[in-house]
């Protein structure tokens, strides 16, 4: 058990790296991956209106300066939030599972969180199943006064089917956890899946306070874009450096050894090999992330509407 508090580096909530699934695995689920996004894009296409392109990438956006920002949920152990719940009620469920999926992707592409071989399995877990678990409960009974609950469970759900995901793919690439370590790590995400549903729920509220209709949308797209910047440049200063569950499984485990990455890029780690200041390291990283993010949801839907016109 104390290894399970020792140190290691840092990555998203349930991303898994390189190395940590079998072959069989990673390859199976990476092949699943591709028709299952494949439909989500079209289903996102015919239902998407080219005047919310702007509430898609800020959203994208805001959704990863979030989650560059790390909070303790345990001893020596992280978390932040997801986003998946929070995109889907405000996008609707096809386009973010297409929007967290550029996520997903930019992350592991550029800054190397989450691994390139283990994109399929990180896809499924968040993107497609941690979107839709947090979506289900809201489209139930999110439209009267079990909204807020709706809101709240959906959140807290989402984060913990892509974590139970995640600890089922170990299992089946030959990983076995020892009972104590399995359950100090189920109580973990299910500290930071709380914590998602509370930061869902105050997120949404604000949101409708800013835009309590179409008029205002404007208002909120701009204070969504301001405050990811500011998380981007200045609030990843503040966040916690310690590692999260899945890379904490890792070592208990045994296998924290053999995470890989099979190429580096100027921005790994979240930090700009240019800079030398640490600031202006995480800094830049961050906001050149913001701008991937938006122009990539841009691209994408811009895509799917020439293609729907076609």
């Amino acid at each position: 058990m104390t290894r399970f508090f020792g140190s290691c580096y840092s990555e998203g909530a349930v991303h898994i790296p390189d190395g940590f699934l079998s072959p069989p695995v990673w390859v199976s689920l990476d092949v699943a991956a591709v028709p299952v996004l494949a439909g989500a894009v079209r289903r996102a296409q015919r239902r998407f209106d080219e005047a919310r392109l702007p509430l898609l990438g800020v959203m994208g956006a805001f959704v990863f300066a979030a989650q560059m920002i790390n909070f303790p949920v345990g001893v020596g152990t992280t978390g932040h939030l997801v986003g998946g719940a929070l995109l889907a009620y405000t996008l609707g469920a096809s386009p973010a599972m297409v929007v967290m999926s550029a996520i997903i992707c930019i992350q592991a592409l550029v800054f190397q969180d989450g691994g390139i071989l283990a994109l399929g399995p990180n896809l499924l877990n968040m993107a497609i199943l941690g979107v839709l678990a947090g979506y289900v409960p809201f489209r139930l009974w999110g439209g009267g006064r079990w909204r807020r609950p709706a809101i709240f469970v959906g959140a807290a759900l989402s984060v913990l089917t892509s974590a139970c995901c995640a600890l089922a793919e170990l299992f089946l690439s030959g990983i076995r956890m020892p009972p104590a370590m399995l359950a100090v790590s189920l109580v973990l995400f299910l500290v930071s899946a709380l914590l998602e549903g509370a930061i869902t729920l105050a997120v949404i509220e604000a949101l409708q306070v800013l835009a309590p209709n179409a008029v205002r949308r404007p208002r909120m797209i701009g204070a969504l874009g301001l405050v990811a910047i500011f998380l981007a440049a200045v609030g990843v200063l503040f966040a916690s450096t310690n590692p999260d569950g899945i890379q904490r499984l890792g070592q208990v485990a045994g296998i924290d050894g053999y995470a890989r990455r099979l190429f580096s890029t100027p921005f790994t780690g979240y930090e700009t090999a240019l800079f030398a200041n640490p600031w202006l390291r995480k800094a830049t990283a961050g906001l050149a992330g913001l701008a991937l993010i938006y122009s990539a949801c841009a691209l994408i839907f811009r895509a799917a509407i020439r293609k729907r016109s076609a």
